[in-house]
């Protein structure tokens, strides 16, 4: 090596002053990667432990999760069960496991609070997330489904129902999003064998999602929700 690029290299590593070496610079870098995609040390555990998906076809509306728990680059369960039904309602969950525990425990007393009626429900429940201190800092997030609607809960206030009936969260929900919304119009493919294709292409491509399947599925009559029931619901 020429003595002159030895020199350069050695001034590069060795931190001066007023000017950072590459151990001061690297978790710079590291940060603007992590604030670039919105992914922090604070949620970045949590989001890598699941994935939930919706896909509501017809006369049916499925729910599915994997049963991978992650905690940093361990696999600590493959068989954890986030999705679960209360009676004519699914619900999937994302999160810290105590944290979205209690918030399915307030959603399924909003539900006996108000039968029937799953949307005035979540905005209750999402209300209380946002103004009470003691549910406040629950890092979780749940989606929840019926006959009538699809929804997802956060801890942000907010109250989502998809334009196209299709839901997805966790580490690999882009994935399975995105194979649910090319498969739903084949004909042929029912709700539940679009969510288990779209599951396990998205078990495929992120480490943290496995193929342990859990999934929850509601069949109704067509004649049981129309438009002018949601209607007559709302007045």
């Amino acid at each position: 090596m020429q003595p002159s690029l030895s020199r350069g290299l050695t001034a590069l590593l060795r931190p001066a002053s007023g000017r950072a070496g590459v151990s001061a610079t690297l978790p710079c870098l590291r940060r603007c990667h992590s604030d670039t995609f919105g992914i922090t040390p604070h949620n970045v555990k949590n989001m890598r432990a699941t994935t939930i998906l919706t896909v509501r076809k017809g006369a049916t509306v499925v729910m599915i999760g994997d049963g991978q728990v992650s905690l940093g680059n361990h696999v600590v369960k493959p068989n954890a069960r986030k999705v679960r039904r209360k009676d004519d309602v699914l619900i999937g969950m994302a999160g810290a496991t105590a944290d979205a525990l209690t918030l399915v425990g307030r959603l399924e007393n909003k539900l006996e609070e108000h039968p029937g009626q799953l949307m005035r429900a979540c905005v209750d429940l999402a209300k209380d997330w946002r103004t009470q201190k003691v549910l406040r800092n629950l890092e979780a997030i749940i989606v929840v489904a019926d006959h009538k609607i699809s929804l997802m809960v956060s801890g942000q206030g907010d109250v989502l129902q998809p334009a196209d009936n299709i839901l997805a969260i966790g580490s690999g929900g882009n994935y399975a999003l995105s194979a649910a919304r090319a498969l739903i119009d084949i004909e042929g493919m029912d709700a539940e064998a679009i969510a288990r294709k779209s599951m396990q292409i998205a078990a495929d491509l992120c480490v943290y999602t496995n193929s342990n399947f859990v999934v929850e599925r509601l069949d109704y009559e067509p004649s049981d929700f129309s438009i002018e029931k949601e209607k007559e619901a709302e007045q």
